[in-house]
């Protein structure tokens, strides 16, 4: 099977086009990222929303 042929997926982190791989074969459907950077980036804490109103600034 050539690669043009191949099917597609976006990566949820970095929006770039991805191609399927035969180490995906069962579980295609699953795939979200492109590579192990993406997942591990995606994995992230997200930022303090309270950082700006916290607990200390009230007394």
């Amino acid at each position: 099977m050539k690669k043009e042929h191949l099917p597609r997926k976006l990566c949820v982190v970095c929006e770039r086009p991805f191609s399927w791989r035969r180490k995906w074969l069962k579980c295609w459907e699953d795939v979200k990222y492109c590579s192990e950077r993406c997942r591990r980036s995606s994995r992230k804490a997200p930022p303090n929303i309270c950082a700006a109103g916290s607990v200390e600034d009230e007394f």
